[in-house]
């Protein structure tokens, strides 16, 4: 007898940059798609990413992809020279390409990768437009973290 998945806890995520909360504040999201070719394809489908390094960059009107690494795999052909972090573009419409050039070029701010997911049969990236965090707004953040804990720990005693 098959099992069926349930529609909705289908995990389709590749990669997370978890330092990006912790070093940028994330103030605006996008999903850009990933220009890949097949051997790239398939080490995703093995979970073999990496965005944590990575970061994106606006070069000639074009949105890139730099320091993602995708590994290959060992079935990948001898033929097919494989880069584990070359540069990938990234696909994303005209009006969303101009608004991060205005935010980085006007307004000081850079572009990060969230996370890599699966949405059906396409790799996808989450990228944010970000600005960083001084010491003491890490500080902050990490106090804030640790007092939500500390009420939910209260509240859940308290009932």
């Amino acid at each position: 007898m098959a099992i069926k998945k349930k529609k909705g806890l289908v995990d389709n995520t590749i990669a997370v940059n978890r330092r990006a909360n912790h070093e940028y504040f994330l103030l605006e999201r996008f999903e850009a798609g990933l220009s890949l070719q097949g051997w790239e394809v398939k080490s995703l489908r093995a979970g073999k990413a990496n965005i944590a390094d990575a970061y994106v960059t606006v070069k000639d009107g074009e949105v890139i992809l730099l320091g993602a690494t995708i590994h290959p795999l060992k079935q990948t052909c001898t033929f097919v020279v494989a880069d584990p972090t070359r540069t990938r573009k990234l696909l994303l419409s005209r009006k969303e390409i101009n608004k991060l050039i205005g935010h980085v070029q006007r307004q000081g701010y850079t572009i990060i990768p969230i996370r890599m997911y699966w949405k059906g049969p396409w790799a996808k990236l989450e990228i944010a437009i970000a600005r960083g965090k001084q010491d003491h707004d890490k500080r902050d953040s990490i106090k804030d973290r640790e007092w939500g804990r500390e009420k939910a720990r209260i509240m859940k005693k308290a009932f």
